[in-house]
């Protein structure tokens, strides 16, 4: 699999970062490390961070016109963000602030990118 490098490392982390702040609160088998269920959605998450179709222009998955991840696991990362979402601040301030910036990047569906490259040709 490919390592991810640059802002998708950078979003994998805050999503890390997010899970372990929902799976300590919510989760018994919480022993300082994530448990289980956990540890297997950021495995399923850092796959498809790997696959994205924009690279290092990934704006956020809240705001990008493709949904990569498979309902179950976009339902439980929902979840996992709505709950860890407000907690983010006062845990990871430098990471949450990040966060909210690239939130701000504006999502170009890849379609889009693929014509205007092929017009300007």
């Amino acid at each position: 699999m490919k390592k991810l490098t640059g802002r998708l490392k950078r979003e994998h982390q805050t999503l890390v970062c997010m899970t372990k702040i929902y799976c300590e609160d919510l989760h018994d088998e919480y022993d300082g490390d994530l448990c289980e269920s956990c540890t297997k959605l950021m495995a399923y998450s850092e796959q498809r961070l790997a696959k994205c179709p924009y690279g290092q222009e990934k704006p956020t998955c809240n705001n990008c016109p493709i949904h990569c991840y498979k309902k179950q696991q976009r339902d439980t990362v929902r979840e996992v963000m709505r709950y860890a979402g407000p907690r983010m601040p006062m845990r990871h301030p430098i990471r949450a602030l990040t966060h909210v910036f690239d939130k701000l990047r504006r999502a170009v569906h890849p379609m889009e990118l693929r014509r205007a490259r092929a017009r300007k040709r």
